[in-house]
């Protein structure tokens, strides 16, 4: 993607980003609802470029997919899709990979919840090993005269109870799904967000007053310096707070001047 879609798939992920990380989410339901949507987009030519149209307004697309979605698919997914379509993109297919990668990193949220993303992200390199490998296997896998059932049982046989069931999801959305795209990318294409997610923290944030958005870009920096991890921020505001801003990060909270914090890692790192 290029220019106004990296900028909507940024924001979009960001959405997604503050939904799952609260733990009230259902980020399984998540994805398998925002799979449900890709597919439908992926047939419906004529619907995503209804959805892309610039000439279309924000509020327009997004009531159409009100009236679509209401009632097949549960709010939260409804919501990040109209606000998904609010956008602008390069061309309509990229809504449609876009809302695809959504639903794998809704997925992989669900193994970073279980403490099992490690094992996810070893078992999809794996797994393209295996593919990579194996001509017989590839074939199978990729077959256009194969049923959708038939490469469902396969998969189920070579990878339930010995992988991960997100990993073995993942896999298979592929598989039935892969959209043009060949097993061995599309394989690769999962590692890397399996990567990316596993190298990403979350930093709960709050304040006395709103952040600007260059000061969250700078705390970002900096807590992605000491933590040596990409950081997502969640951003709350408590106007009776006192210090100015708290900071938490897993089980740590950082209380006053950050830059008191980042000072005394400094001093720590020097000695």
């Amino acid at each position: 993607m290029n220019g106004a879609s990296r900028e909507a798939l940024t924001a979009a992920r960001e959405r997604l980003d503050a939904l799952t990380d609260s733990t009230s989410a259902d980020a399984a339901r998540l994805a398998d609802e925002l799979a449900a949507v890709t597919a439908l987009l992926h047939r419906e030519v004529g619907l995503r470029r209804v959805l892309t149209d610039p000439a279309q307004s924000g509020d327009a697309k997004a009531a159409l997919v009100q009236r679509l979605l209401g009632g097949q698919v549960g709010g939260t997914t409804a919501d990040l899709v109209s606000g998904t379509v609010r956008s602008r993109w390069s061309q309509s297919r990229d809504l449609v990979d876009a809302l695809e990668e959504l639903a794998n990193i809704a997925d992989l949220t669900t193994a970073e919840r279980s403490g099992t993303l490690d094992d996810v992200e070893d078992e999809l390199f794996r797994f393209g090993r295996i593919v990579s490998s194996s001509t017989e296997l590839r074939a199978a896998l990729t077959d256009r005269a194969a049923s959708t059932s038939a490469k469902v049982e396969l998969l189920h046989r070579l990878l339930g109870g010995r992988a991960k069931p997100v990993t073995e999801r993942l896999v298979t959305r592929l598989v039935t799904a892969p959209r043009g795209r060949s097993l061995e990318a599309g394989l690769e294409s999962l590692s890397k967000l399996a990567a990316d997610r596993r190298n990403r923290m979350v930093a709960v944030v709050t304040s006395a007053v709103p952040l600007s958005d260059t000061q969250k870009r700078r705390l970002g920096a900096a807590l992605g310096k000491l933590y040596g991890r990409q950081m997502h921020l969640n951003l709350d505001v408590d106007p009776e707070l006192v210090g100015g801003l708290q900071v938490q990060v897993g089980d740590e909270i950082i209380n006053g001047s950050l830059a008191d914090r980042l000072d005394d890692a400094a001093r720590r790192m020097a000695s």
